[in-house]
C-alpha cells in the first residue's frame, strides 16, 4: 500500500491499494464519523463496482444508499447535481455524513460539488474507478457542474476527506476512457519530465501502470499543496486545457476530455516555439505526442473565439501555459488577440 499526504487546509491522504476496493468500507470508516452514505455512480461503473462497494460500507456499520446518474459529460449538469441534492435531503443526511464518488471525473465532481454545498459542506471520499480521474480530476478539490456556456462553470474548490485508488479497476475500463486518462497523463509526462516522460515516451504506461499512476498523482499533490485555490503556480495544471476545452465544446462534448487535452497540447506545443521554447525539446515532445495521435479534427482558427467563454479567461487576456522544455512550463498572460497570433 502506498500513501501520499495531501498538506492543505483539510488535510488528507491519497491511498494506492492494489485489489482493495473490497476494503473500502474499512478505509472510509477511518476518516468520518457519520453513519449514512451516499454512492454516487454512473450506469456503467454501477454494474462493475457497486454491489462490491455497498457490502464493503454496510460491514462497518454504515446505512448505505446510492444515486446512478447517467453516465459522460452530458449528465454534468444542474440538474443531475440537483438530483443528487435532492436524495440527500430526502434521506436526511446531516453534515457528518458521507458522500462517496464512485467513478470518473464527470461523476467526482459532481458527487464533490454536491457535497461541497449541500448543508454548507459534508464529507467526500472519492473513489475514482478510471486513470483520467486517478491521476488527475480526483486530486486537488476542484469540484463542479458544466453551464451551456462552457465547462465546470458553477463550481467551487472542496477537499475529500479521502482520495482511494485501485488500480485493479481499470482492467475494466474501454480503451476509449483508457485514451482519455493517456491525455493528461501525457499533460503530466510534459511538466514533470524525468521518469514521467520517459515512461510514455517508451509507451509502457500499461506495463509501470502503478508507478505511473503514483508518479502522476504526486506531481499535482506537489502542485496543488503550493497553490490550493490556484492563484499562480497550479495554473501550470492547465497545460493543453486553454484549446482542450473548446475543442470539447467545439465538438459538443462528443470528444472526452483526455482526448481533447491531448490535441491541445500538441497545438501549444506548436505556439510554444513562438515564446521562447526551447528547439529540441520541443521537437522531442512533440515526437512522443505523435506516438499517441495527435491530428486535431477541427482548424486551430476556429477554436479561438470559444476560448473566451472559459473559466480561466480573464477579462480580455487568457492565462495560456506553454513548455520551455520538458519539465519546465511557465504561464503567459496574454490578450485574446496575442494569443490568435500564435497560431
Amino acid at each position: 500500500m502506498l500513501k501520499i499526504r495531501v498538506k492543505v487546509a483539510s488535510s488528507h491522504e491519497i491511498v494506492f491499494e492494489k485489489g482493495g476496493l473490497l476494503n473500502i468500507g474499512e478505509r472510509v470508516f477511518d476518516v468520518v464519523k457519520g453513519k449514512k452514505v451516499m454512492i454516487v455512480t454512473d450506469d456503467n461503473v454501477a454494474k462493475l463496482y457497486l454491489e462490491t462497494v455497498k457490502r464493503s460500507l454496510a460491514a462497518k456499520g454504515f446505512e448505505v444508499f446510492e444515486t446512478i446518474v447517467s453516465n459522460g459529460e452530458k449528465s454534468k449538469t444542474p440538474e443531475t447535481y440537483l438530483k443528487i441534492i435532492d436524495n440527500l435531503g430526502g434521506a436526511g443526511f446531516l453534515r457528518v455524513d458521507t458522500v462517496v464518488a464512485l467513478g470518473g471525473g464527470v461523476v467526482g465532481d459532481m458527487a464533490g460539488f454536491a457535497a461541497a454545498t449541500y448543508m454548507r459542506g459534508i464529507n467526500l471520499v472519492q473513489v475514482p474507478t478510471t486513470l483520467l480521474a486517478m491521476i488527475d480530476s480526483s486530486i486537488g478539490g476542484k469540484v463542479g457542474v458544466d453551464l451551456t456556456y462552457g465547462k465546470n462553470l458553477l463550481g467551487a474548490f472542496y477537499q475529500p476527506k479521502l482520495v482511494f485508488v485501485d488500480v485493479d479497476v481499470l482492467n475494466t475500463l474501454p480503451e476509449r476512457e483508457w485514451q482519455n486518462g493517456l491525455g493528461e497523463g501525457l499533460k503530466y509526462a510534459l511538466l514533470g519530465g524525468g521518469r514521467l516522460f520517459d515512461i510514455v515516451d517508451a509507451k509502457s504506461v500499461k506495463e509501470d501502470l502503478e508507478e505511473f499512476v503514483y508518479l502522476c498523482a504526486s506531481y499535482k499533490v506537489k502542485v496543488v499543496e503550493q497553490d490550493e485555490k490556484e492563484l499562480g503556480l497550479r495554473r501550470l495544471l492547465n497545460l493543453g486545457h486553454t484549446l482542450g476545452h473548446a475543442i470539447e465544446k467545439k465538438s459538443g462534448f462528443e470528444l472526452p476530455h483526455g482526448e481533447a487535452v491531448k490535441y491541445g497540447l500538441a497545438l501549444i506545443l506548436q505556439a510554444s516555439t513562438k515564446v521562447g521554447g526551447d528547439a529540441d525539446d520541443l521537437k522531442k515532445a512533440a515526437c512522443m505526442l505523435a506516438k499517441y495521435g495527435v491530428d486535431c479534427p477541427y482548424d486551430v482558427k476556429e477554436l479561438l473565439p470559444l476560448i473566451k467563454n472559459d473559466k480561466k479567461a480573464e477579462s480580455e487576456a487568457i492565462n495560456a501555459v506553454f513548455v520551455r522544455r520538458i519539465g519546465d512550463c511557465f504561464v503567459e498572460r496574454l490578450s485574446f488577440e496575442d494569443f490568435a497570433k500564435l497560431f
